[in-house]
């Protein structure tokens, strides 16, 4: 049977699964391993990334589809067999923010395509369990969703204060036992439990040393994102939704994308026992929340009156890249209104700084002009949202002066002058800021 013809039975099967998940929310699936056939998996290894990092075995996209056949007939008989085990992970650390490193898991490429495979395996059943309230790393959702949930539930509803939940290094120290718990509740296939569990176990070589894990679940896989959402589901959306929320005296609303976490809630009261609840929670799975970046924020209309001539800020929070305020509209009516975070913009200046500094004289202008122009549109996809048209704006003008400054250093002499740069400009055009996703109208600004 051609590969073809065996993907779509995998397919269809996951069709079948999606729909009884749906009919029955607490059904068992007991016979999922199987679907890891030979058909579905080439399908996954063609939806995986073609440059991207390889893992500790330095196997890269092409090399693995040069045999692809007798590779993946090979991995599925390991499978089979319970012979296949993940390699560690290849760990690196990418800025997260100007003080600190986020750690980042790089899995061998056949890892990979398992962990594809297994993670749209459960997306078929979870997605249907799923609450509105999660929005990270779900199909048909985005971070500009979510900021338009807060947007909404923040000028529609009766919201006076939110609470901003850090969940202390999240990805680093779930905890497995409780994370197969969770999977427990719907999978009773104990091929597939062992493999996921292979996976949590499989550790990651930092620097040459093998590190075991006993905890977490590392960032740069394909399997983390639903694992992450799959545990989270069950100890805190799930737990929000049916014990937090009718004990409450007011309105109290959840945003979560991954691990970042946002809820808004009508009375202080209400916050400030949830915040405890929270915290009381997290601790019962061996997690905590950051003790400094936890904290209620008052959200009244009236805020930035109250602090204007004051000593003290005017109360606003972070999320999701975005710092959110009050602002007065053309009419005087206060809405909330959203800027990059001081945070994230000297992060994306200083990077776009260290990328031009190393390209300009390893490679032609012409070769690393179209990459710039990516980049730039990249930062405008997602900071371009209705309210932030000042930050990006501004970061076009740092970003054409950093580009400015580091071609005239190419020799003593400059090599532009800012007449000369501007006609360049025209002929080889950086991409305009601009609103990449509108949370209403223009007619409908307050």
């Amino acid at each position: 049977m051609l590969y073809t013809e065996m993907d779509n039975i995998t397919l269809a099967k996951l069709a079948l699964i999606s729909e009884r998940a749906r009919k029955e929310p607490k059904f068992q699936f007991t016979s999922l391993a199987h679907l890891l056939n030979e058909g579905f998996l080439k399908e996954c290894y063609r939806g995986l990334g073609r440059d991207r990092a390889s893992g500790v075995d330095g196997v890269s996209w092409k090399e693995y589809g040069e045999r692809l056949d007798e590779n993946i007939r090979d991995l599925v008989a390991r499978l089979k067999m319970k012979r296949y085990r993940p390699q560690p992970s290849r760990r690196v650390y990418i800025p997260k923010d100007e003080h600190s490193k986020r750690p980042l898991g790089l899995p061998a490429l056949e890892d990979k395509i398992v962990q594809k495979g297994i993670a749209r395996t459960l997306e078929a059943i979870y997605e249907r369990d799923f609450l509105d309230c999660s929005y990270g790393f779900r199909l048909n959702r985005s971070c500009h969703q979510a900021l338009e949930a807060v947007d909404k539930t923040i000028m529609k509803r009766p919201i006076y204060y939110a609470i901003e939940a850090d969940i202390k290094g999240f990805f680093d120290n779930v905890s497995h036992e409780w994370m197969l718990r969770c999977l427990e509740v719907r999978i009773q296939d104990t091929s597939l439990l062992l493999l996921i569990r292979r996976f949590l176990k499989a550790g990651y070589v930092d620097a040459g040393q093998l590190v075991l894990s006993t905890q977490g679940t590392p960032q740069g896989g394909n399997l983390s994102p639903i694992l992450s959402n799959i545990f989270l589901h069950y100890v805190l959306d799930l737990w929000f939704e049916k014990k937090i929320k009718p004990k409450t005296q007011g309105e109290c609303h959840l945003v979560r994308y991954a691990d970042d976490v946002l809820c808004l809630v009508q009375c202080k009261q209400d916050a400030q026992a949830i915040e405890q609840a929270m915290k009381e929670r997290f601790a019962k799975f061996d997690l905590e929340l950051h003790p400094e970046k936890t904290r209620v924020i008052h959200l009244g209309r009236n805020e930035r009156a109250r602090a204007y001539g004051s000593v003290h800020d005017v109360h606003t929070f972070d999320f999701l890249g975005f710092t959110h305020y009050w602002a007065r509209s053309r009419r005087g009516y206060p809405f909330l209104c959203r800027k990059t975070s001081s945070k994230r913009f000297r992060r994306a200046c200083k990077e776009l700084n260290a990328w031009l500094k190393t390209v300009r004289c390893s490679a032609k202008r012409k070769e690393w002009w179209p990459i710039l122009q990516a980049k730039l549109r990249g930062h405008y996809q997602y900071y371009g949202i209705s309210g932030n048209s000042r930050s990006i704006g501004r970061f076009a003008d740092l970003a054409k002066q950093i580009v400015y400054k580091w071609i005239n250093r190419r020799s003593q002499k400059d090599s532009f002058t800012w007449e000369g740069f501007r006609r360049y400009l025209k002929h080889y055009p950086l991409p305009k800021p601009c609103i990449a996703y509108r949370l209403y109208p223009p007619s409908s600004v307050p």
